[in-house]
C-alpha cells in the first residue's frame, strides 16, 4: 500500500524465498509483481517442511519510495522474514511511504 497516496502500490516486484529449517539457507521460491490491488496472488504453495519465508519488495522504482524527484529512495528494497505455521494462510501487507514502512500479519 502506498500510504503517501492512499492507494495500492501497483507494479512492485516481489521475490519469495523459503527456509526448510531455522537458520537454514534461503532458497528462491517465486517471483511476482503486485497487481492493481497491490497484491501478489499467484505465488505457488510453499514446499512441505517450510519453517520460514522471506518477501523482498523491490521498492526503488515505485513512486511510494520516492523522497524527492531525482533523489534515490531511502528504502530501495524491503525484506520481510516471517515464521510459517503449517496449514495457515499468510498475508503480509507492506505499507510504504518515502521515509518509512510498516508490515503486519494480515488476515
Amino acid at each position: 500500500m502506498d500510504t503517501a497516496r492512499g492507494r495500492p502500490a501497483r507494479g512492485v516486484p516481489v521475490t519469495l524465498s523459503t527456509r526448510a529449517r531455522t537458520g537454514g539457507e534461503w532458497r528462491p521460491h517465486a517471483e511476482g509483481t503486485t497487481d492493481p490491488d497491490g497484491r501478489c496472488r499467484d505465488f505457488p504453495a510453499l514446499p512441505a517442511g517450510t519453517v520460514a519465508a522471506r518477501l523482498v519488495f523491490s521498492t526503488a522504482p515505485h513512486p511510494a519510495a520516492a523522497v524527492e524527484e531525482g533523489e534515490p529512495p531511502f528504502f530501495p528494497e524491503v525484506a520481510v522474514a516471517f515464521a510459517i505455521s503449517p496449514g495457515e494462510h499468510h498475508h503480509v501487507p507492506l505499507l510504504l511511504s518515502p521515509h518509512g514502512y510498516t508490515v503486519y500479519r494480515g488476515s
